[in-house]
């Protein structure tokens, strides 16, 4: 992502992964760092914040990483991607449409269980 003339990389991760995960992730960004030869941001990103409200904090990154300078979580991220208040509107279109569609997928859950069962 390119804002006002920097340049942005994002390594987007699940929210809880392991210390070799963290270890891989922090050297990918330092390889990017190096071979782009040209001052850039780099960040690893979880979606989410497991552990809302309190702050993300994760075992395996304690001593490896430096939040908020290499990673952005839940919030953080996605208003830094689409602008102030931009998970707050992700969370009110997935609350929306889940309620649109939990009977549907409720019905639709049950039928192939439902199948898978008397298939065997």
């Amino acid at each position: 992502m390119k804002r006002h003339g920097v340049e942005y990389y994002f390594e987007i991760k699940t929210v809880k992964p392991n210390i070799d995960v963290f270890e891989k992730s922090k050297t990918k960004l330092l390889e990017w760092i190096a071979r782009k030869r040209s001052p850039i941001k780099v960040f690893l990103a979880f979606p989410y914040n497991p552990y809302h409200p309190e702050p993300y904090s994760r075992f395996t990154e304690t001593g490896m990483m430096d939040s908020p300078n290499d990673f952005l979580v839940g919030e953080q991220y996605w208003d830094f991607i689409g602008g102030k208040n931009t998970f707050t509107q992700l969370l009110e279109t997935f609350d929306g449409i889940g309620k649109e569609y939990k009977e549907k997928l409720q019905e639709k859950f049950k039928k192939i269980a439902s199948e898978k069962i008397n298939s065997y």
